[in-house]
């Protein structure tokens, strides 16, 4: 039977996320009907009809059994033409394993490379589930922010490189970064993988945001576009944010072919795989689903548009330019409590925002709110969040 002293065998991290700040302010949304949730990274428009039908159909069919550990072969052949039409680049089909989510993608790219007492370099800021799981591993991050000048959020290289040391396992980036838009150049990818195999590390890129960009590129620039089928590169890929599937639990992991069995074993122990019906809903969104893109793209450029015009009226709320991802990161000048200015917000101005304080360290005073929301509602929600300030 447990005894009090072996339950201080969970780690801290195990106990609290930031995540939860984000959670209660939504929670508070969720108490008052007239509230306007921005909180999650999530857009409002639903999956499309071809991916639900896409799952139903196979539902139909009896695909709900056991399928191979890193995913069925039609989802992985899928995937690798959708590499080669996005980013140009012809990837070896052992070098692709479908997951139970983008989530589960980075647990398990922790979970090869990481063990108690090292740690992570992580640029920031960043999405609060992150941290956790490094330190869910027994690991330490080393927080790399971002800085920001005249608009233009922008990296220090040299100030990741002083993060590593002989223990930084992975060196972790969110390119498009979630919350603030930024985009790692080409440049700086090169850079980074220098760095990584010099020191003898890994880097971990999280690229699920890559297509919602407001330029006429196709997607983001992607690690993939400047790294050899060798290097120490994991990438992280998920169908929530650009088929609106945030519910189904479907992504991908692109990785050295020498990996390939890993993390097959470690797909099979955290969650024996994806649903054999969703991954056939993921190949419909993959080979259907380039219209979507488009709609969700200009969806989302209409809301960037919206928090822009609105943010440019008021003298204390100081607002970078979004490159990419759906999302705006902003700072209301005079504020050093997010959490409870975000609280505050709720109840004065019935519109909830995700604080700065969850996505590390040095970001009191900075909010995040999803603008990828029907045009009306979010002017609503800008309307009384303006008029809150």
């Amino acid at each position: 039977m447990p005894t009090e002293s072996s339950s201080l065998c969970f780690r801290p991290a195990l106990r609290h996320t930031r995540t939860q700040e984000i959670a209660h302010v939504a929670r508070i949304c969720q108490q008052n009907p007239d509230a306007l949730d921005m909180c999650f990274g999530q857009s409002d428009l639903p999956t499309p009809d071809f991916v639900v039908r896409a799952a139903e159909e196979a539902i139909s069919a009896g695909k709900t059994t056991y399928a191979y550990r890193r995913g069925i072969e039609p989802l992985r052949l899928a995937i690798q033409d959708y590499h080669s039409r996005t980013n140009g680049i012809d990837l070896a089909l052992e070098r692709i394993s479908a997951t139970s989510s983008g989530m589960s993608s980075i647990m398990i790219s922790l979970q090869c490379l990481v063990e108690p007492g090292d740690n992570v370099a992580v640029i920031a800021p960043v999405w609060p589930n992150i941290v956790i799981a490094i330190e869910a591993m027994g690991a330490t991050v080393r927080f790399v922010q971002l800085d920001q000048r005249d608009g233009v959020w922008s990296l220090d290289m040299d100030r990741l490189r002083d993060a590593c040391d002989d223990r930084t396992r992975g060196i972790f980036v969110t390119s498009p970064n979630n919350p603030t838009g930024w985009m790692m150049p080409a440049d700086q990818q090169r850079d980074t993988l220098d760095l990584a195999r010099r020191i003898g590390t890994w880097v971990i890129s999280d690229e699920v945001y890559g297509r919602i960009v407001y330029d006429d590129a196709v997607a983001a620039p992607s690690f993939l576009e400047v790294a050899n089928e060798s290097d120490p590169l994991l990438v992280v890929q998920s169908f929530s944010k650009t088929w609106s599937m945030t519910g189904w639990r479907l992504g991908w992991l692109v990785h050295p072919v020498e990996l390939a069995v890993q993390i097959g074993n470690l797909s099979a122990i955290n969650s024996t795989g994806s649903a054999t019906f969703v991954q056939h809903a993921g190949v419909a969104a993959i080979n259907e689903g380039e219209g979507f893109v488009t709609t969700l793209k200009e969806h989302s450029a209409r809301g960037r548009q919206l928090v822009k015009d609105a943010f440019a009226q008021h003298p204390r709320i100081e607002a970078p330019d979004v490159a990419s991802s759906f999302f705006a990161y902003f700072r209301v000048d005079g504020v050093d409590n997010s959490l409870a200015f975000a609280e505050d917000l709720v109840s004065r101005a019935g519109v909830g925002i995700a604080p700065g304080s969850a996505f590390g360290p040095g970001n009191d005073g900075y909010f995040r709110i999803c603008f990828a929301q029907d045009p009306a509602r979010l002017q609503q929600a800008l309307d009384r969040l303006i008029s809150a300030v």
